[in-house]
């Protein structure tokens, strides 16, 4: 009966997973598995933030380093078939010449991600908290199959995916006792500056970013626990405990909008419910203002006042001139103001590559800033 019952309901399930944008991941063994115990270490003395010269850095060129790209660089790469997570259009391409260097490339116009993901990991980076690196690119696929939908078509059979975005991970490897594990925002309280973990008001900063921003994808596996240590990665089997692991968000694609429960993706990288969407709920103290979505794990977070002033001070220190680089480096100019509307049916916006889209961002960002800044909270009690 039970199993009569697990088939029949079993197509509504992954029906529901393909609805809701992928949420759904069905987890499986990791090739370099931790034990409880060690990733519960790990979590209580785990980092979250380094600091950072936020007034001098480059938001335009982004981070830099091994496997770095300049904005709008044109990357050629062979077309590679591997199982992808989520709904959003993208596929894995090695770089022409090398079978071993293969980035994960997101693509679309009309694709929150594409832009989400460039605005959400460059302003995390300038800040100081972990990130993936994201560059705003645009790539020549050789060999894309017909699944892979959208591109220019070019005469040498190669299509070219403009706007795009290409991945490179963050430093270190995984800790996790199963694959795609990652982290709740539950487990971010575990962390224990007795035992040298990050300190509240950092973590609570954190926590307001991810308001700032709406990070509106919180289930755990779009969060990701590292460690840092120098030298090799431990070989499969060992369980070695990590010195110095770093707690992060690895999936920012679903950001600058307003959160919502079955994911629309015209919700996101939306100026006008960004800009509407206020930063701290209607209640007393300093709750943020952010909704747990399907399967999320944060959802209006009190902040203390160590973490909303030490945010405050991270974001004030940006000048007039990374914002807008924030935004133009993103190409947002390319994304609808109102996405989801059907142009050649009159929706109302204006035609791509309009200016005006730009200050819209920059002044939808230094209002959500101010709230930040005018606001005073209660003080945090140590044991969070």
């Amino acid at each position: 009966m039970r199993r009569r019952l697990i088939a029949a309901w079993m197509p509504v399930f992954v029906s529901c997973c393909a609805a809701l944008a992928g949420a759904c991941v069905f987890h499986h063994a990791s090739s370099h598995p931790t034990s409880r115990s060690n990733r519960r270490d790990a979590i209580r003395h785990a980092q979250v933030w380094t600091k950072t010269d936020v007034g001098s850095m480059d938001l335009v060129a982004g981070p830099q380093g091994p496997g770095a790209f300049k904005p709008g660089e044109t990357i050629t790469c062979d077309y590679q078939e591997m199982d992808m997570n989520g709904l959003s259009p993208k596929f894995m391409c090695a770089i022409a010449g090398s079978d071993k260097d293969v980035i994960k490339v997101k693509y679309g116009r009309d694709n929150a991600e594409v832009y989400g993901e460039m605005i959400s990991t460059r302003l995390l980076w300038a800040l100081g908290f972990g990130t993936d690196r994201m560059y705003a690119v645009r790539v020549i696929c050789r060999g894309c199959p017909a699944s892979v939908y959208g591109g220019t078509p070019m005469p040498s059979g190669e299509r070219l995916f403009d706007p795009a975005t290409v991945e490179r991970k963050f430093a270190g490897y995984e800790i996790e006792t199963f694959a795609n594990q990652g982290w709740g925002w539950d487990e971010l309280d575990r962390v224990d500056p007795k035992l040298g973990g990050a300190p509240i008001e950092q973590r609570d900063a954190l926590k307001l970013l991810a308001v700032f921003i709406q990070h509106s994808d919180s289930k755990p596996e779009q969060q990701r626990l590292v460690c840092l240590d120098q030298g090799p990665r431990p070989a499969p089997g060992t369980d070695v405990p990590c010195a110095h692991p770093f707690m992060f968000i690895q999936d920012l694609g679903l950001t600058f909008g307003r959160t919502d429960i079955l994911f629309h993706k015209e919700n996101y990288v939306n100026v006008e419910r960004w800009g509407g969407t206020t930063m701290w709920a209607a209640v007393d103290g300093c709750v943020g203002n952010l909704y747990k979505p399907f399967l999320g794990t944060l959802e209006r977070p009190p902040i203390g006042e160590a973490g909303r002033a030490f945010l405050a001070d991270l974001l004030g220190q940006l000048r007039d001139e990374q914002i807008r680089d924030l935004f133009t480096s993103a190409r947002v100019d390319l994304r609808s103001r109102k996405p989801g509307l059907d142009h050649s049916k009159g929706g109302a916006d204006v035609d791509p590559g309009d200016p005006t889209l730009i200050d819209e961002w920059v002044a939808a960002f230094k209002q959500r800033r101010q709230q930040i800044i005018d606001r005073r909270c209660p003080v945090s009690t140590p044991v969070r």
